[in-house]
């Protein structure tokens, strides 16, 4: 049996998190998700020249990219009941580590095969999201640090503006050192960061809702039922019939549960297009050169960066929810006028950064957001779970685009039917969630 909150009033408060130990848990988990998506998104900026490499075309690339995103969704989705057993410390130095060998090894490979087994790991960089959520929703709760706790989604947007960052830092890489290492070298080089922040990360402390966890499962496993029953009870905590992935299915998680599933899947038609697959769909789409599309990525996501920190301040004033549906909406729209109505790069810049600030944005937002609709024994289960839909999401995605390029429709007209819509309709989706208020009730 696992435990959820109650709206009893607890007689015993858990540890509180000094400010010290807070501070350094935000600034590590910022930099685990930047390189975890450095890696990430390094696959699809230099897919382009992977193709060169191994005379792939345009369908045999996106069909890859496919390929890899199933291995990378297989990965995602098992990590949340590991970190909900490991631990949320352990399971940022997991997440890391991944990363790590995910870079180094692509830069190894020989070919499709190894490829798509070795970008699988990248579903361990994937899940660093999950894994920050599910912690610094935590210790923000009983941090000491008031600042931080007034303002914690403002700050969490901050963390999850590594998306944006890490996109940024790929693709500025790619463009100084692609001319002098080739691709292989891009994926070297980017194993040294995601090492260094790996070891720093055993620098952080458990939370203390996890550490009760383990307390009271440890209490269980020597025969206190009684006794680990009156602790719980004491946080305001009671049992419920069942954990990890089952829970997320019962009582007041399901709804959101099925509705967040959803929209994370098809939003994720948008963030394959235009954001794992941005310099394609410029070089193909809008006829940009790859050098014009890495430079052009790198307005555009330091613009994407300013979204994170607007849904983020938006989030805490006018509701998550309502501020993540109407970004997307936004969003979709302005990636239509992007790739039907824009000539020439000054209207194909500004309307695909508006276009990501409010795609990527509201992530910051939503994130946070879900770390909510869980209690402490499921949370990791929970965000992974949504977390790693997105590559069901991506493999949706990268099957109708590939469809559409092998029947002869051109990139412009596939990124606007799967990106473009599907981004817009995860926004509809999203006002069927409930709200924050509705989840305390």
């Amino acid at each position: 049996m696992s435990l959820e909150s109650t709206a009893n009033a607890a007689t015993t408060a858990l540890p509180r998190f000094g400010i010290k130990d807070t501070r350094r848990a935000t600034v590590l988990a910022f930099l685990a998700w930047t390189f975890a998506v450095y890696d990430y998104i390094l696959f699809g900026t230099l897919l382009p020249e992977m193709s060169k490499t191994f005379g792939w075309d345009a369908s045999k690339a996106s069909f890859v990219s496919t390929l890899v995103s199933v291995g990378t969704a297989v990965v995602a989705l098992a990590i949340g009941p590991v970190v909900d057993w490991i631990g949320r410390r352990r399971g940022m130095i997991l997440t890391v580590a991944g990363t790590a060998v995910s870079s180094a090894a692509s830069a190894a490979t020989p070919g499709i095969g190894f490829l798509v087994g070795i970008r699988a790991l990248s579903g361990l960089g994937l899940s660093e999201q999950a894994v920050n959520a599910t912690y610094l929703n935590e210790i923000y709760a009983v941090t000491e640090d008031e600042k931080i706790k007034k303002r914690r989604g403002l700050v969490y947007s901050l963390v999850q503006g590594g998306w944006p960052l890490g996109v940024l830092i790929a693709v500025a890489f790619v463009a100084v050192f692609l001319p002098l290492v080739g691709w292989r070298g891009c994926f070297l080089l980017a194993f040294f960061p995601a090492v260094i922040i790996a070891l720093l990360c055993r620098k952080l402390k458990e939370s203390p809702q996890f550490e009760l966890e383990l307390t009271l499962r440890k209490m269980r496993k020597q025969g206190q039922v009684a006794e680990a029953d009156a602790m719980a009870a004491s946080y305001g905590l009671v049992k419920q019939e069942s954990g990890g992935l089952v829970a997320i299915f019962q009582g007041k998680a399901l709804r959101n549960t099925l509705v967040l599933g959803l929209a994370w899947i098809v939003n994720w038609f948008g963030i394959q297009v235009f954001s794992v697959l941005g310099t394609t769909v410029l070089t193909e789409g809008k006829g940009v050169s790859f050098t014009g599309s890495l430079l052009m990525l790198i307005v555009i996501n330091a613009v994407g960066y300013l979204g994170y920190i607007f849904h983020g301040w938006a989030g805490d004033r006018f509701g998550r929810r309502n501020v993540i549906a109407v970004g997307w909406l936004l969003s979709g729209i302005l990636f239509s006028l992007t790739l039907t109505v824009a000539h020439g790069t000054f209207a194909v810049v500004v309307l695909y950064s508006f276009g990501m600030f409010f795609l990527i944005g509201p992530y910051a937002a939503l994130l946070f957001y879900m770390g909510e609709c869980y209690e402490t024994q499921c949370r990791a289960t929970g965000t992974a779970f949504l977390n790693a839909l997105s590559q069901p999401g991506a493999i949706v995605a990268g099957v109708i685009v590939t469809s559409m390029l092998a029947s002869g429709h051109t990139w412009g007209s596939a990124a606007l039917i799967v990106g473009a819509l599907g981004t817009f309709l995860s926004g509809v989706l999203m006002f069927a969630a409930r709200t924050a208020e509705t989840l305390k009730g």
